[in-house]
């Protein structure tokens, strides 16, 4: 923040400057106005022009040309003229040069705390303290932190908030998660987008489960909104673990018809395309990936685990920095059902700004085929993976990662 407050002074500077630059100047101002004033001739010209025009009248009068009344009434009009013309030029007494120097530094200093004030009230300091910690951190672990301490410095930001919420959600804190976006209704108020957000958590955190709490916002959330993307999205989800598979398809095709997030939009893609898959009906094509540097993956499960778990348990493909100091730089879900299939993994897939593949050169692969849904495997989910994978062109020969692993 200290490079933002040297600004600030350097701005103030200028303001500053002209308001004391004319009691550098202030002596040499009087003196001029002083000449000015002593020299000024203008009240003896018009007494002499007074003058010369009343000694034409008594002349105009001697030689009879006008009568005594025309005469009165002319020179009445001339000491009218000149008492018009005299009165403009009585001038007060100049005021020294220190006149008022004491209302200058109390001015500055009224400037300087009044553009403090102004930006404590309608600046965005707070944002600035986000921004810079995200740049400061350089793992998740640490931009967690800075942001937990954001948090607690200024709880009434909802930046603050909606930046936690993401990251607790994908890392499977999920009570976290769950206070995080409390904290951004009560800012925020009750926007179906939000609630929407809460009813997914909640969701997921119950087993995929549409609990009373859930079905409560949802109820309110279609209310208010009945497109919602994410809602409908959850909803499809439903319907396809009941085994509706038509129901779920319409609910994903709408849900992406709203829906601006690409990778969501084709998570929701592969699940019409399993759902298509049980009602024996030919699968939709997949709309082209963006173009772009990243990895084509081909995903199998090794046959010794065929049929340990049901097709539509969730397949997780995520691509991480070498080190494992990034965020997952490229996430995309599938179901157990469409493997063995080719996915892409490029910057379309990135899970925020921060982190994408498009900036490493090689990346790691893990493919986690979890039995809860969460980011945190449990005994019983199964997983592979391959390192050092390429990070280029995604039209050549897909890199085979096989799932042949359970966790124990």
């Amino acid at each position: 923040m200290t490079p933002m407050w040297l600004a600030f002074a350097i701005l103030l500077l200028p303001a500053l400057w002209l308001l004391v630059s004319p009691l550098r100047r202030a002596s040499a101002l009087h003196a001029a106005q002083r000449d000015f004033e002593a020299g000024d001739r203008a009240a003896e010209q018009n007494v002499a022009i007074y003058r010369r025009r009343l000694a034409s009248l008594e002349a105009a009068l001697e030689r009879g040309e006008i009568d005594q009344p025309r005469f009165d009434e002319d020179r009445l009009e001339l000491e009218r003229s000149l008492l018009e013309d005299t009165e403009g030029l009585q001038r007060r007494p100049l005021h020294g040069p220190r006149a008022g120097r004491l209302a200058v530094p109390v001015i500055a200093l009224a400037l300087v705390v009044g553009s403090v004030a102004w930006y404590y009230h309608n600046g965005a300091e707070g944002d600035l303290a986000l921004y810079a910690a995200y740049q400061e951190s350089d793992s998740l672990p640490a931009l967690v932190e800075r942001l937990e301490a954001q948090a607690e410095r200024q709880p009434d930001n909802p930046n603050v908030w909606s930046s936690l919420f993401p990251i607790y959600r994908d890392s499977g804190q999920g009570e976290a998660a769950l206070e995080a976006i409390d904290h951004l209704i009560r800012l925020e108020g009750r926007q179906p987008s939000l609630l929407a957000q809460k009813a997914q958590l909640q969701f997921f955190m119950a087993d995929r489960t549409l609990t009373d709490e859930v079905q409560a916002l949802v109820d309110e959330i279609l209310e208010r909104d009945s497109s919602e993307p994410t809602t409908l999205g959850m909803l499809g989800v439903v319907a396809f673990d009941e085994g509706d598979y038509e129901k779920a398809i319409d609910q994903w095709r709408r849900a992406i018809a709203g829906m601006n997030d690409p990778d969501s939009a084709d998570a929701l893609r592969e699940g019409i395309r399993a759902a298509q898959q049980r009602l024996g009906v030919a699968p939709e094509e997949r709309e082209p990936v963006a173009a772009g540097p990243g990895v084509n993956l081909r995903v199998t499960l090794a046959e010794e685990l065929q049929g340990e778990l049901d097709d539509d348990t969730q397949v997780f493909v995520v691509a991480r920095d070498m080190e494992g100091e990034k965020p997952p730089l490229a996430v995309a879900r599938l179901t157990l059902g469409d493997l063995p299939t080719e996915v892409v993994l490029d910057d379309s897939r990135a899970m925020s700004q921060q982190a994408s593949i498009s900036e490493v050169d090689e990346v790691r692969i893990v493919v986690r085929v979890t039995t809860t849904g969460d980011a945190s495997p449990v005994p019983g989910d199964m997983f592979g993976g391959r390192d050092g994978v390429a990070v280029g062109e995604t039209d050549g020969e897909p890199v085979e990662v096989v799932v042949d692993r359970v966790v124990e």
